[in-house]
């Protein structure tokens, strides 16, 4: 089973990736000289292997419709034929087909609690765990999270089994020597080593990319599989692998024990993963947006939206505020946000320490419960418009007519921009035709006129000056240095 989500150039180790440990291949000896002596990992492997084990998993797909015919056969009879029944003939809905796929989990309790991948097991099924002792048993799924990538399995022995447990995340370091063990191409106990080559990778995979990297091999059925410190505690799951052919290159990636743990604990307890919602949209700061808004640096989080009805707007929290800490700990980007409030508990009270004003302030902020995106449409217009070249906009006001092409709220108010001029400021910035001006510095804006007027007096600053843009339902702010016009 090969994972669907794609990015960049990542092939994920899917449904086949095998629990990957990690132990030293080569420890440096100062006492000889230097030179590297190799280690042996047979005890660590002995210790942790008979926990791992191979998970494979039918699922059924849908069989689809049949090719149906082109209708344009030069046969006379397969003409009429497609006359009768259309220009591309009758369908038949073809028979629901059974896919195989095999990756790897580790149990974490001798009652038999298996985690593993979602994408290996968390749509089967059936699913069939072999132990290392050769035993097969019937899995059933207690829950997944296809956030996370991690989903908790449970099979029914009649003696205690062997297990592994998480290690402290904290203790992770680069450079140290780790072990994989797994179900590669289904081969089946398969053990590799390397080292931890870095920590905290986002490969845009998700919302909580964190992972680690390491080299120790890792292919196609290690999916789920553990990676081992030398202690033999488990510090990761492998997941995916970089790989132009699909075959391991020594870039292999593993969701981190700190990652996972409170994910397992909550499918363990409830079958699903509550988050807490705070009821933003959050985009990264930049020196320019810092200037700005008079910060030393720029770290944090920027707010461009507050969710309607959510807790931020009830707690005070505003657009163009920063968050830099939450129940004190330093908050400097927008993924440091995200983890750490998808890792309180929804109900619970933080407190949102931010920058507003050129003011430090802290709010108290009772959390709800994680709520789907919203999405939006919008197209562009260009109807008769004003023009502060410098930044290189048309603006126009918002007419019925452009309000209901771009699909446009009553509630969204602000200055049309009809055209953007290709190289211009504004066009490097990444603004579009068919965005809404809503705000420049601290002012709201109403009009074209109005938008002309304050572009024309921040131009008389060299001090960088925030711009509010609206977009297909979601805000964003810019930070632009236009000049006098």
């Amino acid at each position: 089973m090969i994972r669907s989500r794609l990015f960049a150039a990542l092939a994920l180790a899917t449904a086949l990736t095998a629990p990957t440990l990690i132990i030293p291949l080569v420890t440096s000896s100062p006492a000889v000289g230097g030179e590297a002596t190799l280690r042996d990992y047979s005890d660590l492997a002995a210790k942790v292997t008979p926990a791992v084990v191979n998970v494979a998993v039918t699922k059924k797909v849908d069989g689809g419709d049949e090719m149906r015919m082109s209708g344009q056969s030069h046969d006379p009879e397969m003409e009429e034929f497609a006359q009768r029944f259309g220009e591309h003939g009758p369908r038949r809905r073809l028979p629901q087909r059974r896919t195989l796929a095999a990756g790897t989990g580790f149990i974490i309790d001798p009652s038999g609690i298996i985690v593993t991948n979602n994408h290996v097991a968390g749509e089967a099924d059936q699913i069939i765990v072999t132990l290392a002792d050769g035993r097969k048993l019937p899995a059933r799924l207690l829950g997944a999270d296809e956030t996370t990538d991690v989903a908790l399995l449970k099979i029914e022995s009649d003696k205690p089994l062997p297990y592994v447990s998480f290690g402290d995340p904290t203790k992770v370091r680069v450079g140290q020597p780790v072990m994989a063990v797994g179900n590669p191409f289904g081969l089946g106990g398969t053990v590799t080593t390397g080292i931890v080559s870095a920590r905290g990778r986002d490969l845009q995979s998700g919302p909580f990319d964190d992972y680690i990297q390491t080299d120790a091999a890792i292919n196609q059925g290690n999916s789920g599989g553990p990676l081992f410190d030398i202690d033999g505690n488990v510090i990761g799951i492998n997941t995916v692998i970089f790989s132009p052919s699909g075959g391991n290159i020594g870039l292999g990636f593993a969701i981190p024990a700190s990652l996972a743990q409170p994910v397992v604990a909550q499918l363990r307890e409830r079958g699903l993963v509550e988050r807490a919602f705070l009821g933003v949209q959050a985009q990264p700061m930049t020196a320019e947006i810092a200037d700005s808004l008079s910060l030393g640096s720029a770290s944090g989080a920027l707010i461009a939206q507050v969710t309607p009805d959510g807790p931020a707007l009830a707690a005070g929290i505003k657009s163009g505020d920063v968050i830099k800490s939450v129940d004190g700990k330093s908050i400097t980007t927008v993924r440091d946000l995200r983890r750490t409030i998808a890792g309180a508990q929804p109900g619970s009270t933080v407190k949102i320490g931010l920058w507003r004003d050129g003011k430090e302030m802290t709010l108290p902020v009772r959390l709800g419960d994680s709520e789907p995106a919203k999405q939006a449409k919008a197209e562009t217009n260009s109807p008769e418009a004003h023009e502060p070249k410098s930044l290189g906009v048309l603006l126009a006001s918002i007419t019925p007519e452009a309000r209901q092409d771009l699909d446009l709220e009553d509630s969204v108010k602000g200055a049309l921009i009809a055209a953007v001029e290709p190289g211009s400021l504004a066009d490097d910035l990444g603004v579009q035709a068919g965005d809404v001006l809503q705000q420049i510095g601290h002012d709201t804006i109403g009009s074209p006129e109005e938008a002309v007027a304050k572009l024309k007096e921040a131009g008389k600053t060299r001090k960088p000056v925030l711009l509010k843009i609206y977009r297909q339902g979601v805000t964003r702010f810019v930070a632009v240095s236009p000049r006098a016009t």
